[in-house]
């Protein structure tokens, strides 16, 4: 069992009652949430790997984001600010306001034939509308699935063969910083491509860009005029809410499937233990509604507990500046930030030293959270300088749905070491494991994995394929999950993250992680990003090449530099990294969610004809590092 040495208090009681009595921790929690019938039992492991939580248990997730807070007082506070920079407007809900607008569009979802357990695909940009179908979806008792806007006409047609929806929500259009991204005719693509028939398509007209509409399409505010409100629908705790793709899938899609009992009570947990985010505070989750970071922490968990919550439509960069953050802060009264490494490492890049901070008033703002990839050890102290507040690193996937690993601010603030998402969070039991299942000790790197069962809120199964539930997440070690990332526990119980155990490299029968390089690369002062990928060599097995970009105004000769990146990773790492060869490039391709892409990276440099992936968010930075990645090594 893990436990922190070093720790005793409130986290050391609360994580070891997690682990020796889950039933009552669990039962304690489901306290925070509303039930039309109480659980009969807490968890079920009797079928592992699948594990079902508060069976026998009724609720809905919208009366418990929604409209419990209405009956209980908090009508007229405000629920939800939707800032967009890029259209130049602010709206704001209050809980009675979105409650009456969910409670219409779940009209809108029934008249056009959906009903509990059908499926209703989203594909929205980040607008109000897109949090109020998804709420609607949860009033009815059906199953949404959100589809990141924008995305190509064939993954979509995949996931709509997949999910088989009832009907479809859409807008006319998105913005992606400057450009006008029209949705209709990806939509009506993807349709006339899918072998299933999605039923209507509900489609919000943007003032951007109109859309031309079809038979089977609905204008948004055209049916809200007509809609009669719809009272929310009991589901079991263990009916799904949502199915989440996972990004990047090729074929069959990945489909995490999450409850509407378990997610409800791990959500609204975190918020108050994790992020110590209260009812009437304000979170800004600054992600998209396409990724598991923005159906928890923008739509779901701020609501379940009564608090505000910011959807915002822009990027850290470029609309218009470096300096959006700092403004939704002051303007919104904002005390938790949350957003993905990548966005600071892009405003530390185009404003190193932080002169748009000067221009505003973030005293509200108690913490940044960051989490989605691997916190650096630069980016981490760079925030930390220029905020002077605690830059809570934490880990988690979309299949857990919530933190595994992090800093319970709420529950006992901790001390934060760089490179650590700190400590393992109650309800999990972290282990890491070596290429045999054996647990490793204290400070050696190996397989993180989680012991079963898995905590209430993580995935219940692969939508509509347990066979590949199993395969995928459970066949490496019997009894355990397998993240997929690797690491090790410190002395004192931190965890530290190293990335995907397949950037793991073999060098001459050395095991090295990549993670520790790119570490070493960051820490150069004119680093803004890096990553180091494995590729194939003839003599080694593999060999590390680095990538790196340059912050904002540095202008240096590539083969000085290189060297002395060269030096930094031999001094530090060692000789046997046999690291030799680092490129400057512009950008470095990326998911829409921050991710960089280096397994297709590593894919194009080992001479493979690799695809471009749906979830790219600019092709064009891959065409651009195509030819550096394929002139080899030293070449």
């Amino acid at each position: 069992m893990v436990s922190v040495r070093t720790m005793s208090g409130e986290y050391r009681a609360a994580y070891d009652r997690s682990m020796n009595d889950p039933d009552g921790f669990w039962r304690d929690a489901a306290g925070l949430i509303d039930w039309y019938r109480e659980p009969e039992t807490i968890m079920d492991a009797s079928a592992l790997p699948f594990s079902r939580w508060f069976g026998g248990g009724e609720l809905n997730t919208c009366h418990n984001a929604l409209d419990r807070h209405v009956d209980g007082g908090r009508g007229d506070q405000v629920a939800l600010i939707h800032d967009s920079p890029v259209t130049d407007d602010r709206q704001r809900f209050t809980y009675r306001e979105l409650r009456d607008e969910v409670a219409r569009f779940a009209g809108v979802l029934r008249s056009v034939g959906v009903d509990k357990g059908d499926r209703v695909i989203i594909y929205m940009p980040m607008v109000p509308q897109a949090a109020i179908a998804m709420l609607a979806c949860a009033r009815l008792g059906a199953v949404h699935s959100v589809v990141f806007g924008g995305f190509a006409a064939r993954e979509l047609a995949v996931r709509i063969d997949d999910a088989r929806p009832s009907a479809i929500v859409s807008a006319s259009c998105g913005i992606e910083g400057k450009r006008v991204i029209e949705y209709k005719p990806l939509l009506d693509k993807a349709i006339e491509l899918a072998s299933h028939d999605p039923g209507r398509s509900i489609v919000l007209q943007r003032p951007q860009a109109e859309a031309a509409m079809g038979e089977r399409d609905l204008d948004w505010a055209e049916a809200m005029r007509d809609a009669e409100p719809v009272d929310c629908v009991p589901v079991a705790a263990t009916d799904p809410l949502y199915v989440l793709y996972t990004s990047g899938t090729t074929g069959k899609p990945k489909g995490v499937q999450r409850d509407n009992g378990g997610h409800a009570v791990a959500l609204a947990w975190s918020m108050t233990n994790v992020y110590d985010v209260g009812p009437g505070e304000v979170m800004f989750t600054a992600s998209d509604v396409g990724w598991v970071v923005g159906h928890s922490y923008i739509v779901y968990a701020p609501l379940l507990i009564g608090a505000t919550t910011v959807l915002y439509e822009g990027k850290p960069i470029g609309t218009p500046d470096a300096g959006q953050f700092w403004r939704v802060v002051q303007e919104h009264g904002v005390k938790a930030l949350f957003t993905a490494p990548t966005a600071f490492r892009g405003i530390k890049k185009e404003d190193p030293e932080a002169s748009y901070l000067e221009q505003y008033d973030i005293s509200s703002l108690e913490t940044l959270f960051l989490a989605g990839e691997r916190l650096d050890p630069e980016t981490w102290t760079w925030a930390s300088e220029k905020l002077g507040i605690p830059v809570v690193d934490h880990w988690w996937q979309t299949e857990t749905g919530w933190p595994i690993a992090a800093n319970l601010r709420g529950l006992e603030p901790m001390e934060l070491k760089a490179g650590s998402p700190s400590v393992v969070v109650p309800g999990y039991q972290v282990e890491i494991l070596d290429v045999d299942g054996t647990v490793l000790p204290r400070g050696e790197e190996g397989a993180i994995t989680i012991k079963l069962p898995l905590p209430p809120g993580c995935l219940q199964t692969l939508w509509d394929d347990d066979e590949r539930f199993r395969e995928s997440y459970m066949s490496r070690y019997e009894g355990y999950y397998l993240t997929g990332d690797g690491g090790y526990l410190d002395e004192d119980g931190y965890l530290y993250v190293m990335g995907r155990t397949d950037d793991v490299i073999n060098v001459a029968g050395h095991r090295l992680s990549t993670g520790s390089m790119e570490e070493v690369l960051s820490g150069h002062p004119d680093v803004a990003e890096c990553a180091v990928i494995g590729v194939h060599d003839a003599m080694k097995g593999q060999v590390p090449r680095g990538f790196v970009v340059l912050k904002a105004g540095v202008e240096r000769e590539e083969s000085e530099l290189a060297a002395e990146l060269v030096t930094m990773v031999r001094d530090e790492v060692g000789a046997v990294a046999s690291f030799k060869d680092v490129a400057v490039v512009p950008a470095l391709p990326k998911t829409r969610s921050g991710k960089v892409l280096r397994k297709t990276m590593r894919g194009i440099a080992d001479g493979k004809d690799e695809a471009v992936p749906s979830t790219i968010d600019d092709a064009g930075v891959l065409d651009t590092l195509r030819p550096v990645l394929q002139k080899g090594p030293g070449a």
